[in-house]
């Protein structure tokens, strides 16, 4: 069985190390930059915590695609969803091959299928994943300072997710929850401006 070497390895976390760097649109509630590497693990936590209200699923399945899903912005950088189009899908998509590439047999046999179907959204980890890649971004736009949002995103905050959490019931209420904080979090802005 064809394995990893070490320079291999560290060759690997080397390439993927920028994701600790890319940023991504939003701010933190502190008002730092978001970067790719932290939504990822963010999304695979969530995954982890939520793994008794998703009835019958591949919970580690899930984390690792949550883990894996935005590996390819190492090398083309995070392009915020209501900007991205085919051509940038593509692109993320042969750098994604590009990255995998450096994987041993077995395991870049593994990861290309999770990555295929995380695509063909079929199953219903690779609709978890979806729909946790989309709250994740939800909640932490709640989080972030409203003067950080564009216009679009008042009315995009609340439907980002919505088709992505159906037939999942916990999901669904997360994402309710999260539409009411949107809401309050506009109100209240909107109260400060009148003032």
């Amino acid at each position: 069985m064809e394995k990893f070497t070490a320079q291999q390895f560290i060759a690997f976390l080397d390439r993927i190390e920028k994701l600790k760097s890319v940023p991504r649109h939003c701010v933190t509630a502190d008002g730092v930059q978001e970067n790719v590497a932290g939504h990822s693990w963010r999304t695979a936590l969530m995954a982890y915590l939520m793994k008794d209200e998703l009835g019958e699923i591949d919970i580690d399945k899930v984390i690792r695609m949550c883990l894996l899903h935005d590996i390819g912005e190492a090398l083309t950088g995070d392009i915020p969803t209501f900007y991205k189009n085919e051509t940038h899908e593509e692109i993320e998509k042969k750098a994604v091959d590009e990255l995998l590439s450096g994987l041993p047999g077995p395991l870049y046999e593994e990861v290309t299928g999770l990555f295929a179907e995380m695509e063909a959204q079929k199953t219903k980890e690779a609709k978890v994943y979806k729909a946790l890649d989309k709250l994740e971004a939800v909640i932490q736009h709640n989080e972030s300072d409203i003067s950080t949002w564009l216009p679009l995103e008042y009315e995009l905050q609340q439907t980002y997710a919505a088709q992505n959490v159906v037939g999942f019931p916990f999901l669904e209420s997360l994402q309710e929850e999260a539409v009411k904080k949107t809401i309050e979090k506009i109100r209240e802005a909107e109260e400060k401006n009148h003032d």
